[in-house]
């Protein structure tokens, strides 16, 4: 007997759900950014989840998205927190946080995770349509 949750019912959100956690993982980083942005020496931090997600959709070219996010392998599809290490610095101190770069980067990340919340919730409101 096959649970619901094997189904691909579930794609969907399992898909949202990771990218949501990455967008969780951006804000810490873009946080402590904002908190050391007087830390000589330190370099901003940022999260790597997007890149991962069109690679994953790429490899099924020719098929439609529901197989395409049907066929994504959910325990490779992780979100990779890096430093940025690049040559510049916006100080002479070595620092290379822009604390209004980072405001900005903060307000966009705080809309796309409100953007999956609500696309979760959407595929809920669809899955309970479906049971009644």
């Amino acid at each position: 007997m096959s649970m619901l949750a094997d189904t691909n019912v579930f794609d969907y959100v399992n898909v949202l759900d990771k990218a949501a956690d990455a967008a969780w993982l951006r804000n810490d980083a873009i946080s402590n950014n904002i908190a050391n942005a007087d830390t000589p020496g330190y370099k901003r931090g940022d999260v790597n989840f997007e890149l991962q997600l069109q690679r994953a959709l790429k490899n099924s070219r020719y098929t439609s998205m529901d197989a395409k996010v049907a066929d994504i392998k959910l325990n490779r599809l992780k979100p990779i927190t890096y430093r940025d290490y690049s040559g510049f610095s916006y100080r002479i101190d070595g620092n290379n946080v822009d604390p209004d770069t980072e405001a900005v980067y903060l307000a966009k990340n705080q809309v796309v995770y409100q953007g999956l919340e609500l696309s979760m919730n959407q595929e809920f409101k669809n899955l309970q349509a479906v049971l009644k």
